[in-house]
Formats: C-alpha cells, structure tokens, sequence
C-alpha cells in the first residue's frame, strides 16, 4: 500500500520550489551539481534553475517530479545551512512573484518619482 494512500496536502504545496539565501560569492557559489545533491536526497528532480543576474543570483527553482517530495525537501531543507548561510525554501507562487514584483516596479518608479537612489 502506498504510504502516501489518503493524505491531503495543503493548496500551496506543489513540485515547484523557490530557495533563497544560496551562497553566491564566487568562492563560495554552488554549482548545479552540489544543489542536485543537496536535493536530490528527497527525490527524483525534474529540473534546476540557478538564478543567474544580480538581482537573481543566491536564488534557485527546484523542481521535482513528484508532490511528495517537494513536501519532504519544504519540511527538511528549509533553515539548512549551506556555507554559514540558512535556506529560505518555498513552494514557488505564480501569483505572489507577480505581487513582488510589481511592488519592486513601483518602489523603483517611485525612488526616480522624488529623485532618491
């Protein structure tokens, strides 16, 4: 039987997941493979994304192929430390990204609005 049989998960779970706080000096940057291995310990991964720009880099999506272990990684990876740094794991949300950054959007049209920054 599937231990997994009857469980309800909470609606924001998914496979997609958002980590934040990852190492990105240059000595300390992880690679993709060193993210598999730090996740892949909780299941099958689909794929990785590494946040590449300045306002992305020490970001990551982490994307599994099965709910379960999405769930497992949430509950054990979040507030792991990884070179002195503490994980920030989420469960990606389309609309709470949109949120952001449209707040982002406006904070910056407001600095150029009254001259600051």
């Amino acid at each position: 039987m599937d231990r997994r049989a009857g469980a309800r998960l909470p609606p924001e779970v998914n496979r997609v997941l958002y980590v934040r706080n990852l190492p990105f000096k240059t000595e300390e940057m992880l690679s993709s493979e060193e993210i598999y291995d730090i996740f892949g310990k909780f299941g099958a991964i689909r794929q990785i994304r590494l946040g590449n720009t300045p306002e992305t880099r020490g970001t990551a999506f982490v994307v599994y192929e099965d709910i379960y272990d999405a769930k497992n990684a949430v509950d054990h990876l979040s507030g792991f430390n990884v070179c002195g740094r503490y994980l920030i794991v989420l469960y990606y949300q389309a609309s709470k990204m949109k949120e952001t950054a449209q707040k982002k959007a406006e904070l910056e049209a407001l600095k150029r609005r009254v001259g600051a920054g």
